[in-house]
């Protein structure tokens, strides 16, 4: 956070002091580092500088209400994340002009879908990313695990792809590998402490939408939502204890620790197992689960959008082009992320980008889609889901019954 503050400056203005020979780009901590190639070219190309204003998640949304409301800004371009286009739509600059046809084809139905509020494209995507399912390789191709699997379920152990064979896999994979009669390795976790992962299955139930339906009606309480919550659910005894304080970072290092068979994860996170983790090597990757309505995912997407009150217009939709004709720079960063199928597909295969296959088949799953846009999304997130959630993992526990309380508390949100 000290980093991102200094980077800003104590009076918030243009970082690099050149006014109109740079864009400022505010932009989030974790993503910066997709930024900094696009960056560096455009520079080389242009001779315009670009500033990376890095700011952490609450403060880059906290800069960026601030600044938004006074109708002065500080920035050129910012990066903002999905759920915050709905509240931020009215402070930035239609770019319809920029999406072309071809450029729709060259993006992800559920990106195209989301960059619009109000049939309006108020953001370009530079990345994206969705959960996959990460598997233990060492264990699937086990040929004792093979013939046991087969024998009890009367088909091939491979990775899973729709919702039955999960539940099969992660009962198998529950088991007792050293003999002292405890479990020790769990088929599967239950992120109990986050939503996304329950939503993707809402999405693969056939739900019209997540929570909402396209005119903002509460549907939480549907049948797809109790299918989905139930499958979430029942994985909980083949997972560890403990599923209602499960996060990512949580269940990331069960993974890892190699406690896990598989499990559904961020695809950034394949080439970034450490070194020192018992699954180092033994890990693959393959698309996100079907469930009725086919393979469905929710897109972690950032986009590029330029402020209304902003000085240079001009120039920063010149730096937006730019990051979308060379989005395939940013892949070689940190993160390995981009927008575009064609960048995706120019790295799919290669070494150390195995699971680009798995990501791009899970983007572009009939039932992908983006969360909600609505801009007290966040609030229903952490009033409403989470919590509903944490308590549909615990034993006992009437889904039916948790929905319908979850549909008040956000009906009342909405007012």
């Amino acid at each position: 956070m000290a980093t991102g503050l200094a980077a800003c400056g104590a009076g918030g203005d243009d970082a690099s002091g050149d006014g109109g020979n740079t864009v400022t780009v505010l932009v989030e901590g974790g993503g910066k580092a997709e930024l900094e190639p696009v960056a560096k070219a455009f520079t080389e190309e242009t001779g315009t500088k670009v500033s990376l204003v890095e700011l952490p998640y609450d403060g880059l949304y906290d800069r960026l209400s601030s600044e938004f409301s006074s109708g002065s800004v500080s920035f050129d371009v910012a990066a903002l994340d999905a759920i915050w286009l709905q509240g931020f739509a009215d402070g930035v600059e239609p770019l319809d002009d920029m999406f072309t046809d071809e450029v729709q084809a060259d993006l992800f139905p559920a990106l195209v879908e989301e960059a619009q509020v109000d049939d309006t494209f108020v953001g370009m995507p530079v990345w994206t990313n969705a959960e996959i399912l990460f598997y233990r390789t060492d264990l699937f191709e086990d040929p004792k695990q093979q013939a046991a699997f087969k024998k009890e379920y009367g088909y091939p152990l491979a990775p899973p792809t729709d919702w039955q064979q999960f539940q099969d896999m992660a009962a198998f994979f529950t088991q007792d590998t050293d003999g002292d009669g405890s479990t020790d390795l769990y088929g599967t976790d239950v992120k109990g402490a986050v939503e996304t992962e329950w939503l993707a299955h809402v999405a693969q139930a056939g739900s019209p939408g997540m929570v909402l339906d396209d005119d903002a009606n509460v549907i939480i309480d549907n049948a797809e939502h109790l299918a989905a919550l139930d499958f979430y659910t029942k994985a909980v005894t083949d997972a560890p204890e403990g599923a209602s304080q499960v996060d990512w970072a949580a269940a990331q290092n069960l993974f890892n620790q190699g406690q896990l068979a598989m499990t559904k994860f961020w695809a950034h996170a394949y080439p970034q197992i450490p070194d020192d983790a018992k699954v180092k090597g033994k890990v693959g990757a393959a698309p996100m689960i079907a469930g009725p309505a086919g393979i469905g995912g929710v897109p972690g997407n950032w986009y590029l959008s330029i402020p209304k009150a902003g000085d240079n217009k001009d120039l920063a939709e010149e730096f937006i082009q730019f990051a979308y004709d060379h989005n395939d720079l940013s892949i070689e960063s940190a993160l390995g992320l981009a927008a575009r199928k064609s960048a995706f597909e120019k790295y799919a295969g290669k070494p150390g980008y195995e699971h680009f296959d798995a990501l791009i088949a899970t983007l572009d799953g009939p039932a992908t889609m983006p969360r909600p846009a609505n801009a007290k999304w966040q609030q229903i997130v952490d009033t409403a889901l989470i919590p509903m959630i944490q308590k549909a993992v615990e034993p006992g526990a009437d889904n039916q019954a948790l929905l319908d309380e979850a549909k008040a508390k956000i009906e009342e949100i909405l007012g």
